[in-house]
């Protein structure tokens, strides 16, 4: 939950962290329940991402989700943000409030949630208050995984630039400081193998835009981007025209009268752009909706 004001054109980091979040995790995706900002009862306060573990029992072994347990609370700060010690407390007690906000008493034990936090900068002064103040140890778990154990409920803290590359590339890139060519053309490999799934259009979108000075640095990249983004380009181009042609037959033919389902169904299903200039020619020309049928026989 980022309150700090939005300027103008700023990039959306939030969208591409759910998505990115949901890549990460899409080996055991089926074990999980995404919800993006859960919003905690009647006034707007709300959990960046939750995730609900659909079978208690089952463990994740993605690295960034084996802490979890059946309620896993994320809060997630953008590059440009910083997670502060009020942004833990505030963390903490939306879990609370998460775990009393049910019909039933005590329905979600406080042994079934956990909290992480994710972040791109270090959050040096939270570290030292949980571990001056609370008694809190800081344990390094992995590369950019700390654990921060001490409390009942378990909490981690995720460092993306820290992540590991080979094991979570899309999270380790979600920033606008992205320093490594061969980085970008990893990345530009991976969207080639997923450019249909709009969870990496996301993210993509996201990376190349935060980091358009990197991708023009290497212009055989741009050039590659480009040529993977052109056939989705061309064909949502396509689409467009061929739905333009069918409604403007329909429409032509509205004059005429009632055009049956079956018909229209046929119309609005061709996707030959030929074809359906010849039957643009004929719907101008034909002076019943049955005489348009016989010609398009």
């Amino acid at each position: 939950m980022e309150e700090q004001k939005q300027k103008p054109h700023a990039l959306q980091w939030h969208p591409a962290f759910y998505a990115g979040i949901q890549i990460e995790l899409e080996s055991e995706a089926d074990l999980l329940l995404f919800e993006n900002e859960h919003q905690l009862g009647t006034k707007p306060k709300e959990i960046d991402v939750l995730i609900v573990k659909k079978e208690k029992e089952v463990p994740i072994r993605k690295n960034i989700g084996r802490i979890f347990r059946t309620h896993n609370i994320i809060e997630y700060k953008s590059p440009t943000d910083y997670l502060s010690v009020d942004d833990f407390y505030k963390v903490y007690g939306y879990t609370c409030f998460y775990k009393a906000d049910t019909a039933k008493a005590d329905s979600i034990g406080i042994q079934d949630i956990t909290i992480t936090f994710v972040c791109h900068r270090y959050p040096r002064r939270l570290l030292r208050h949980l571990k001056e103040e609370r008694g809190y140890e800081i344990r390094n778990e992995e590369d950019g995984i700390y654990y921060i154990i001490g409390d009942k409920i378990p909490i981690q803290l995720i460092l993306t630039q820290k992540l590991s590359e080979d094991e979570n590339l899309w999270l380790k890139s979600l920033t606008d400081e992205l320093k490594e060519t061969e980085t970008a053309k990893r990345l530009l490999e991976q969207y080639e193998k997923h450019k249909g799934n709009g969870l990496y259009q996301s993210v993509m979108n996201l990376i190349v835009h935060a980091n358009k000075e990197k991708f023009q640095e290497a212009k055989s990249m741009c050039e590659a981007l480009e040529e993977l983004m052109k056939d989705e380009l061309e064909a949502k181009k396509a689409e467009g025209i061929t739905q333009g042609k069918a409604e403007g037959i329909l429409e032509l033919l509205s004059d005429l009268g009632q055009v049956s389902e079956d018909l229209k169904a046929k119309i609005m299903g061709q996707k030959n752009i030929d074809i359906l200039n010849k039957w643009l020619k004929y719907a101008a020309r034909s002076e019943t909706i049955q005489d348009f049928e016989q010609k398009i026989q």
